[in-house]
């Protein structure tokens, strides 16, 4: 059984750092691309940017490019996404997800896979 688990969430300041954690275990990052998806009160989710082992790092929100980054530890089985420079609008729930595939897809209806959530308060 394929599990996410997200950890790291928290209230942070604007300008602030946070690193969220996506544990992954019943698969390997061979098989599976891993991706993060944020909702924000009262949006639609948000596909942020993924990881695959053949292809590396895909952003696909412009918006947290150069302040976001992802990163993975094979020994761990954990997925990083690291944020900085936060501001008030990073404020949402973030998900760590996964294809069936190894490669990335920006659409959440692709995901099979999702962890629970972790969420992110960012105050001005």
């Amino acid at each position: 059984e394929v599990q996410l688990v997200e950890s790291g969430g928290g209230l942070v300041q604007a300008g602030g750092s946070l690193r969220l954690s996506c544990t992954v275990s019943g698969t390997t990052f061979e098989r599976h691309a891993i991706e993060w998806f944020r909702q924000a009160p009262g949006k639609e989710r948000e596909g942020l940017i993924c990881i695959s082992s053949r292809d590396g790092i895909t952003y696909y929100a412009d918006s947290v490019k150069g302040r976001f980054n992802i990163s993975s530890d094979n020994a761990k089985n954990t997925v990083y996404l690291q944020m900085n420079s936060l501001k008030p609008e990073d404020t949402a729930v973030y998900y760590c997800a996964a294809p069936t595939f190894w490669y990335c897809s920006a659409y959440d209806f692709m995901m099979i896979y999702w962890g629970q959530g972790t969420q992110v308060t960012v105050s001005s």
